[in-house]
């Protein structure tokens, strides 16, 4: 029997700011596995292939974290969303050879033993689609996206969506799904390559949130029905002061205060809530996918129209599981393209 590197990406301190790779994020190669003889105690052994760099990573790096997401422990690897395949199994649900993604989170590490099946989910891949499409559009993203719309958007033929991060893993579909239900679609992003993404995605106004005024864009084009916001603070508050009466604010992320050292941006209209009567629902995927039937059309729509071409989508997929801090500051300066997956290892 002979071991084999397992290579993992710890967290190694909390940032101030921007995590900073090589110090917040620690590559480490220190540990060894025998894939062979490592005792599974009921459980099985995963090879991780691929893992989702995402935002909320981000949020985790803060201490005290005491929702359901919780901090990142300094010292220990980072876990997160990940497909793997299982290697060896002593769990009846689970055999050899399967791949598995999960909705609990994904060790950021080579191989894991997992003591039970639990949320870890059998893939079921449709043939045509990438492995890793089931991290963006196909998995997490796509579901927030798909599930949060069907749940709360209430779109109808006419009305106006505005869509903050337009051009990221989960604005990008909502832009299509909002253009699918007939209505004008405002969305922003933050460079000139994204505006042209999002144009061709159907976006009927595309613009640059830093070099062009957000609010003289929606006081022109607007007054907005759905607002799918990524971003909070002074775009949230331009969102509200825009929006028509009764309008739906889907709240997704709050991506203006991830990085900041003076605490989370303030909302300064949110007076206008009640004299709009507006409807603002906070979009958390873990609770959509518990709705009866929700999860099953996910599953049945979404692979089909990533496959026709009917939804489209960008991935930016990097090799390597040592580029997985690099990656992070990737996303959350914004100047990744497309859904950001680590390719750790082949099947």
């Amino acid at each position: 029997m002979s071991s084999v590197r397992n290579a993992r990406v710890l967290f190694n301190s909390h940032p101030e700011s921007y995590p900073i790779p090589g110090e917040t994020i620690v590559y480490d190669t220190t540990k060894t596995i025998d894939l062979q003889s490592i005792p599974l105690n009921g459980g099985f052994l995963i090879k991780t292939l691929v893992l989702s760099v995402d935002p909320f990573l981000r949020y985790r790096m803060n201490p005290g974290v005491d929702d359901h997401m919780g901090s990142f422990r300094i010292g220990a690897p980072l876990d997160g969303f990940g497909i793997g395949v299982v290697l060896r199994s002593e769990t009846p649900e689970v055999q050899a050879g399967e791949s598995l993604n999960n909705s609990i989170w994904t060790v950021f590490q080579e191989y894991t033993v997992y003591p039970a099946l639990g949320e870890l989910q059998i893939l079921k891949k449709h043939p045509k689609l990438p492995l890793s499409v089931y991290l963006g559009a196909a998995g997490m993203p796509g579901q927030t996206a798909y599930l949060g719309w069907k749940a709360y958007a209430d779109a109808k033929p006419g009305e106006v969506a505005f869509v903050t991060t337009g051009a990221g893993a989960v604005g990008s579909i909502v832009i299509q799904l909002a253009k699918q239900a007939g209505m004008k679609v405002i969305a922003s992003a933050g460079s000139e390559e994204k505006v042209e993404f999002m144009r061709s995605l159907g976006a009927d106004v595309a613009f640059n949130y830093k070099t062009t005024d957000t609010r003289k864009i929606l006081e022109k084009e607007g007054p907005i029905n759905v607002f799918w916001d990524h971003i909070g603070g002074e775009i949230t508050d331009a969102g509200i002061e825009f929006a028509a009466d009764g309008a739906r604010i889907l709240s997704v992320g709050y991506i203006s205060g991830l990085n900041s050292s003076t605490g989370w941006p303030q909302i300064k209209k949110f007076h206008l809530v009640g004299l709009k009567s507006l409807h603002i629902h906070g979009i958390l995927v873990t609770p959509l996918l518990e709705i009866p039937g929700y999860l099953e059309e996910f599953y049945e729509v979404m692979p089909r129209k990533l496959v026709s071409g009917e939804i489209k989508y960008v991935e930016d997929l990097t090799m390597g599981l040592d580029q997985v801090g690099e990656v992070m500051l990737a996303v959350l300066k914004g100047t990744n393209k497309g859904k950001a997956v680590v390719v750790v290892a082949e099947e």
